[in-house]
């Protein structure tokens, strides 16, 4: 970044302590937009940027991966974050609103996730360039490293849908299952400490890019298939116990 952006970015408004990381991440979109970022370009160093925004290191992580789990920035290891290079995604918040006004349960959300990601799969295994194969291996690895560290998983989990449902070569449908991801991300982070074992989700990761790698759309169709419906029960499970949690806490 230049010595001008570096300037005016300085004069932004700290963020008072206690604000939540959605606040967060408002506080860094509203940066991104306001210094004109263009796609590619790397955001300044993490000690930097937490000194210029006026918080602390662990809530603009939190921040950060928020935005990467939404598709708007990407952690490249050993080089930074950097705005994607793409086409932007559409805000999921009204999204996030109707589900709240009208009741939408996660069961619909992972109903039309499957409908969305399933053909997204196939569709990759067809056009998928070798670029956008070396982003899915890439985030593979990754969860892979983060096997212990339930946060990052799920940051790179969503990251490599992500990558699926670019490489589907559809921007429309791409913008779909990121705006469904987004919600349940929020949602997931919540209960995903709670997982145990994160080995199975990695191999069934492996299997959808292993089909997409191969050029097998009806084997990729049929992995991301499962992956979803066992995401699904991991996920009731964690609400479950979430829910226990509640109950002997009020107890």
């Amino acid at each position: 970044m230049t010595n001008s952006k570096n300037a005016r970015l300085k004069i932004v408004r700290p963020v008072r302590s206690g604000q939540t990381t959605e606040q967060v991440v408002a506080r860094v979109y509203e940066l991104i937009k306001s210094e004109h970022l263009k796609p590619g370009e790397r955001l300044p160093p993490e000690r930097e940027l937490s000194k210029q925004l006026g918080i602390s290191r662990p809530s603009l992580r939190a921040g950060l991966s928020s935005l990467i789990s939404m598709g708007v920035l990407q952690s490249r290891q050993g080089a930074g974050t950097f705005l994607v290079d793409g086409p932007p995604a559409l805000d999921s918040e009204p999204l996030r609103l109707l589900a709240q006004l009208h009741g939408f349960s996660f069961e619909h959300m992972f109903e039309t996730r499957s409908i969305l990601e399933v053909g997204a799969a196939g569709l990759a295994a067809e056009r998928a360039t070798g670029e956008q194969l070396a982003t899915m291996s890439e985030e593979i690895a990754e969860m892979f490293a983060a096997l212990k560290d339930p946060q990052q998983f799920l940051v790179h989990d969503v990251a490599f849908h992500r990558a699926v449902a670019v490489a589907s070569g559809n921007p429309t449908l791409a913008t779909l299952v990121e705006m469904v991801s987004a919600i349940l991300y929020e949602r997931r982070r919540e209960t995903i400490d709670r997982a145990h074992d994160f080995n199975e989700s990695l191999d069934l990761h492996r299997q959808v890019y292993r089909a997409i790698r191969a050029r097998k759309p009806d084997e990729a169709r049929a992995a991301m298939r499962e992956h979803i419906v066992r995401a699904q029960r991991a996920f009731a499970l964690e609400e479950e116990q979430q829910q226990s949690n509640l109950e002997q806490d009020r107890a």
